[in-house]
């Protein structure tokens, strides 16, 4: 089972924002499904209810797991992904984990990841940066706790049949050569722009059907296309060796 989660950061918990769709590759005929708008606590035990399901499961989310080298090593960060984890959620809050970073070095340096698929923004960016810790530490923390694996930072209990990694559905346009930009937005082009990709997701084999690409069509900010593409077959080939320390995008 292939799980897309286009992801929200937003304070109150990303009620009504975070968007979930499912596809089964088992049964390439069946439809892709989108769940109800979800909280990061509703989220999470949706994750964790997938344990007790039949098969396999990978859920991609699009937000960043981990930070980069640069940056553990400036905060003295040397025992690998749950040590950077735990300090950050001592923080309480992503904007005092931001000013915290950004009062040893206003420095953004980007992953290993973000270099090699073109991702939007570094990990604290003031556009993402709630996303990457509330990610990190309300829903990654608890998952690695409670034995989920999140590849490849984190390997859980042995025999795990869930598994969180990183997706980034820019990086699926870019590596697919599909429209990259120009699909978040009102007005009649950005509608025809994500009716292309639509179109292109069709071509790949996900069944979508009418009443979800409506929806999608008609929906502006691009969150339920975003979580569509995070259900595409995901190619990567081996991870470096940072990213076992930084995270990787699938």
């Amino acid at each position: 089972m292939l799980w897309g989660v286009d992801f929200s950061g937003a304070d109150d918990g990303g009620r009504a924002k975070i968007r979930i769709a499912r596809r089964e590759r088992v049964d390439p005929e069946r439809p892709v499904e989108i769940l109800p708008p979800s909280t990061r606590a509703e989220l999470r035990a949706r994750i964790l209810a997938s344990r007790d399901e039949p098969g396999t499961h990978l859920w991609r989310i699009d937000a960043p797991v981990g930070l980069p080298i640069a940056t553990l090593e400036a905060h003295g960060l040397v025992g690998g992904w749950l040590e950077s984890a735990e300090w950050m959620r001592r923080f309480g809050s992503a904007r005092a984990w931001r000013s915290g970073v950004r009062a040893t070095s206003r420095r953004e340096p980007r992953r290993a990841c973000d270099l090699a698929f073109g991702t939007p923004m570094a990990p604290m960016n003031l556009r993402v940066f709630k996303q990457t810790w509330t990610l990190i530490c309300e829903l990654l923390l608890p998952l690695a706790e409670a034995g989920v694996r999140i590849e490849p930072l984190w390997t859980g209990s042995p025999g795990g049949r869930v598994v969180v990694a990183e997706g980034c559905p820019a990086s699926i346009l870019r590596l697919k050569g599909w429209p990259q930009r120009g699909y978040k937005a009102a007005g009649e082009a950005p509608r025809a722009r994500r009716a292309e990709v639509l179109e292109a997701l069709r071509g790949e084999g996900l069944v979508v059907p009418p009443r979800l690409a409506a929806a999608a069509l008609d929906d502006p900010e691009g969150d339920l296309l975003d979580a569509l593409l995070l259900v595409t077959d995901p190619s990567c080939g081996p991870p470096p060796a940072a990213a076992g320390i930084e995270g990787w995008v699938y």
